[in-house]
């Protein structure tokens, strides 16, 4: 009985050990996944420091890289900005063609390309100075949702999807042109929403849904992708949010470096882990020789001249710096500088429907070195650039959305989109968000940098001009006795003269009354 009742407890021990594995197991390959993540995110992040601490961050370098994040306005700096500064030779081929860039290229001076950091590691890193614009997290999602749409919906002309692949492969085969569809992230995002809209289309049964009030541009399901659903789907986590992040740091699945995949799974598998990347990403800012900000764009665009414009043009040895006309009074307005749109002007290269090169970018790209050129006459080419871009960015779009016109994207119609949503793109884009303040520092920082620069550089204007007058009188440090006289007594004279006429005037006046 005894030992029955022994064999029945150990029958039950062994049931409770083999419960108590069970419940132990996915525990114990849990923290070994976690284990085997945390060493592969700390590992990438301990080969990725130390790589930009070479050397002064400030001082432009024999290449300049502009790390474009999508959707911040960085085709207005590389039209308005850059192609005023390089000449087509200095321009690396085809930056934003990853399969067919050569930055070997002898006079290759400038790359500008959505390629994320690990774009490096092609370049002569220590002679390569990097800069590049972010955007407030929330306003980038939108703006990549919108131009998602806005591109895909110029394919909507043809009567089907397998139509509009086969004319987009026939253009591209025979155009040297660099498309939309060959540029990260649009190759991915482009087709994805292109293929949605035509489900749509062939479901309603045409083009248009008639509505009698007034809609969320944002939710209009019969048409487009719903931004509630774009957010959620795999191919915006993967692509899309902490985006900016993910470039900064070379690790979107667009990188060179090929352990990119794994430390990105990593990090949206285990979201504290994305602490470790994100402190690389901000080293990679703090290291960068300019950091601008979409939102604050007179001021980023008046930092760029001065801080990359400025020495571009000294490098080329046209720089005819004048501080009366360069140097900014922060009270002057500027008229021709008005709010930036929240569209990225001029995206890519195309026309209306995606193909041809956009006449407006061809009639702002000006030839490096016409005269003499000064950081104030750069702002004003650039104001002149920006104006043309946005007219010709506004009309394009209109046209794109005429056959989804229920997406009628704009400030006030993002006022309408639920505060649910908005929070779920602010929880979506954590990294973004803490990276974006650390830019915002950095940005503070750059311009406090640039007074005291100026007001450095007019110090030493004011010193020169008094160094002519000395050295009239003075040669290699030694004053003339005589010459010091001469012009004691000539400055007696002066005021002499001035105290008489002074004088006389008065008992004058005393006559006359």
């Amino acid at each position: 009985m005894a030992r029955a009742a022994l064999g029945l407890g150990g029958v039950h021990a062994l049931v409770l050990l083999a419960v108590a594995s069970v419940a132990l197991f996915p525990l114990v390959i849990s923290d070994d996944g976690y284990g085997h993540c945390e060493g592969v995110v700390r590992g990438w992040a301990d080969s990725s420091t130390g790589w930009d601490k070479d050397g002064d961050k400030l001082s432009l370098k024999d290449l300049l890289f502009f790390l474009h994040i999508p959707r911040t306005g960085g085709r207005t700096y590389f039209h308005c900005f850059l192609k005023k500064l390089y000449t087509n030779a200095q321009e690396c081929p085809r930056s934003y063609d990853k399969l067919r860039f050569d930055p070997s290229h002898p006079d290759c001076k400038l790359v500008v390309s959505h390629d994320d950091y690990s774009l490096t590691s092609k370049l002569p890193r220590e002679r390569t100075s990097v800069v590049t614009i972010l955007r407030n997290p929330v306003d980038r999602v939108f703006s990549t949702y919108e131009f998602s749409v806005e591109v895909a919906a110029r394919f909507l002309v043809h009567k089907n999807l397998t139509s509009a692949k086969l004319m987009s492969t026939r253009l591209l085969t025979k155009s040297r042109a660099v498309s939309t569809l060959d540029i990260w992230p649009w190759k991915y995002l482009v087709p994805w929403m292109r293929q949605d809209l035509f489900a749509r289309r062939d479901a309603r049964g045409g083009d248009k849904v008639p509505s009698s009030k007034k809609v969320n541009a944002y939710d209009v399901e019969d048409m487009v992708m719903p931004l509630h659903q774009y957010i959620n789907d795999p191919v915006a986590h993967e692509i899309i949010h902490n985006g900016a992040t993910f470039q900064i740091t070379g690790l979107t699945n667009n990188s060179y470096f090929d352990g990119a995949h794994e430390v990105r799974h990593c990090v949206r598998q285990h979201p504290d882990l994305g602490r470790i990347v994100l402190e690389v990403a901000k080293n990679r800012l703090d290291q960068m020789l300019y950091v601008g900000l979409t939102e604050d764009h007179e001021e980023s665009a008046r930092l760029f001249a001065h801080m990359v414009g400025a020495q571009v043009l000294s490098q080329s040895g046209t720089l005819n710096l004048d501080l009366k006309e360069d140097l900014h009074n922060e009270n002057d307005s500027h008229p021709s500088m008005v709010e930036p749109e929240d569209e990225e002007t001029n995206e890519h290269l195309n026309s209306t429907h995606g193909w041809q090169t956009n006449e407006a970018l061809n009639s702002t790209s000006d030839e490096q070195g016409k005269g003499n050129m000064t950081v104030g006459k750069l702002m004003e080419a650039y104001e002149t650039c920006i104006a043309k871009l946005r007219k010709s960015q506004s009309n394009r779009r209109k046209i794109s959305l005429k056959k989804v016109e229920e997406a009628n994207f704009s400030k006030e119609a993002r006022k309408l989109v639920p505060e649910a949503i908005l929070k779920e793109i602010i929880s979506f884009n954590s990294l973004d968000m803490e990276l974006y303040d650390h830019a915002k520092k950095i940005f503070t920082q750059e311009h406090l940098m640039l007074k005291a620069q100026q007001s450095g550089v007019g110090q030493h204007r004011l010193l020169a001009e008094q160094k002519g007058w000395t050295e009239i009188i003075c040669s290699n440090g030694i004053c003339s006795p005589w010459m010091v006289v001469m012009l004691g007594l000539g400055i007696t004279a002066i005021i002499a003269l001035v105290s008489f006429a002074v004088t006389t005037r008065r008992r004058t006046s005393k006559l006359k009354v």
